[in-house]
């Protein structure tokens, strides 16, 4: 049988290396539980922090969404083309069928943090909605309200809805969610009319005189530098149908 060590506590008449070896004895268990204290800490915040990320400003952001498409709403009835927001120039709401009818996430100018905490970005030195070229929108597929949470999802044919203004813009796309990820740093997906460099890369409809789509994103769930491209080109344009109250 293991024999058990009690410390006694030290007299005046105890041996000095003696108090040392009960000092350094005690001394271990207070540093094994700080230790511990501190781990149980770190990891308190990281979940927090996950928790935050995954959960918090989805909340977040839904809510700034939904306070963008009703400010937009309420311009567009004054007869204002945008919003300024606080989060940014708003000018236009997405729908996509293919993501359930109450799908409509405000589009914002820009790809800011602020715009893309708050709907789609409409990316910088691309077309207008409607106009010849390509009108470029990226999103976050997970958190800040994961716009494009379930862009994978897409097909060829899919419709996709533009609301301005005075006008709906439908587009129908050519690819699919699945048919093409590029390094973030390929930028000839926002090109006016995208060509892709690649000796075997399939590439959309470019052709001058097009209107085009592009929306981009993650393509993984977590940190990634590629990016999902899915493309499509003008169906139609038609007078905007003003949502009317129940």
């Amino acid at each position: 049988m293991t024999p058990i060590e009690i410390d006694e506590p030290s007299t005046p008449d105890t041996p000095p290396e003696t108090r040392i070896r009960r000092r350094r004895r005690s001394r271990g268990p207070r540093v094994l539980r700080t230790a511990g204290l501190a781990l149980i800490v770190a990891g308190s915040v990281v979940l927090a922090w996950l928790g935050w990320q995954f959960w918090g400003t989805n909340w977040v952001s839904h809510q700034r969404q939904a306070e963008v498409v009703q400010r937009l709403q309420e311009d567009w009835g004054n007869g204002d083309a945008y919003a300024d927001t606080d989060f940014g120039r708003a000018t236009g709401i997405l729908r996509v069928p293919r993501f359930g009818e109450d799908y409509q996430i405000p589009i914002l100018e820009g790809s800011s943090d602020e715009v893309l905490a708050a709907g789609i970005g409409h990316l910088d030195d691309t077309a207008d909605v409607g106009e010849v070229g390509n009108y470029a929108l990226a999103a976050h597929r997970i958190t800040h309200g994961e716009p494009f949470a379930n862009l994978p999802d897409l097909g060829a044919g899919d419709l996709v809805y533009v609301d301005t203004l005075s006008t709906t813009y439908t587009y129908v796309l050519d690819t699919g969610g699945h048919d093409l990820v590029v390094p973030f740093t390929d930028s000839w997906v926002i090109d006016p009319f995208p060509r892709n460099p690649a000796p075997d890369g399939a590439t959309p409809p470019g052709d001058v005189g097009k209107h085009l789509i592009t929306l981009l994103t993650c393509s993984e769930i977590f940190h990634t530098d590629n990016r999902t491209v899915v493309f499509g080109h003008l169906l139609k344009s038609a007078p905007r149908v003003p949502k009317t109250s129940p």
